[in-house]
């Protein structure tokens, strides 16, 4: 079974250094052709992120809603996730990402806002019905030339946490109604 795997970019700049810290962050916690990745730049999608209804942004946020596993990601602004990203997500009702394993991304100009992945991208998420498997990932933008490295250790990190909760999962009660 291939996972299927989407990266969610607010950044107002197209092809921007958050999404290649999303990119990288997914090549180093996912098995090479164990999943199908689908990029979603929001720059490109500005003239329709304001439109209600959308049938373009209907499905976006459809196919996001059924992916296996989701990197949201943004630059900070304002000691939080930029507007644009807010938007996208407001798309979703209750539960909407019910079922998607989500990691949120923040970067950032240095560390002041390191904690805002976890408290403002993280909570908006979970509301969403996503699972977050653990604490959102900052990364600061002037250390483009140790990406590696730190992403790395952030991959490593959820994907301990991740094998935990297999772990627990592989424990529950089965469920007696099936999951969609």
């Amino acid at each position: 079974m291939v996972l299927k795997a989407t990266i969610v970019v607010g950044n107002p700049k197209p092809k921007s250094r958050t999404l290649k810290v999303a990119e990288t962050l997914v090549e180093k916690l996912l098995t090479p052709g164990s999943y199908q990745l689908e990029i979603i730049d929001l720059a490109d999608h500005v003239a329709e992120i304001f439109a209600w209804p959308s049938d373009d942004m209907a499905a976006l946020t459809k196919r996001v809603a059924e992916s296996d596993f989701a990197v949201f990601a943004s630059p900070t602004y304002k000691a939080s996730y930029t507007g644009l990203l807010k938007a996208f997500l407001d798309r979703y009702p209750a539960n909407g990402l019910a079922g998607v394993t989500a990691i949120p991304v923040h970067t950032g100009g240095d560390l002041t806002h390191a904690m805002s992945a976890t408290v403002h991208l993280a909570p908006l998420l979970a509301e969403l019905g996503a699972a977050v498997p653990g604490r959102g990932f900052y990364f600061v933008a002037d250390q483009m030339d140790r990406i590696d490295e730190l992403v790395g250790q952030a991959a490593t990190e959820y994907a301990a946490n991740m094998s935990r909760l297999a772990k627990v999962a592989a424990a529950a009660v089965p469920l007696s109604v099936p999951v969609a």
